[in-house]
């Protein structure tokens, strides 16, 4: 029976929890919304017809939710070497508080939840849990999306 290699201490868990990635801004372009309404073939009028949004309850065009899978964001440097190359992505849960709109000026940042190590079949993981929020130019929290990272 061979015996599972650990990597990760308290004392680092602690070192990376709260660590925070550079924010990124990105200001939202109405042309960037209608293609992006277009490349996953989501054919809502809210998404990419100005005039028929205007007659809805946003009153002109919204991005879709997924939109902001689009919006650049910066990973939090960690203050030592993670010696694992694969990288899996272990999912994500997104919640939705504004609608997202041409010219708003979205901020992204990031911040290391939690990380632990965990054994599996192929040998030692680390998980860690990221949240990223998106915040508008009038500090609106639009949503917020936690990540799970799967290194081994």
């Amino acid at each position: 029976m061979s015996t599972q290699n650990t990597f990760l201490t308290e004392e680092m868990r602690q070192q990376v929890i709260g660590l925070e990635g550079e924010p990124v801004t990105t200001e939202i372009e109405k042309g960037a919304i209608v293609k992006f309404a277009q490349a996953i073939g989501d054919d809502n009028p809210f998404f990419n017809d100005e005039a028929a949004a205007r007659k809805g309850q946003y009153r002109g065009l919204v991005a879709p939710p997924t939109f902001l899978r689009s919006v650049g964001t910066s990973r939090p440097e960690f203050p030592f070497d993670v010696p694992f190359n694969n990288n899996l992505d272990g999912g994500s849960d997104w919640e939705y508080m504004e609608p997202v709109r041409p010219g708003d000026r979205i901020t992204a940042v990031s911040r290391i939840e939690n990380m632990i190590e965990r054994a599996g079949r192929m040998g030692t993981m680390i998980i860690q849990t990221t949240v990223t929020t998106y915040t508008n130019q009038l500090g609106q929290v639009v949503a917020t999306q936690t990540s799970t990272g799967i290194r081994y």
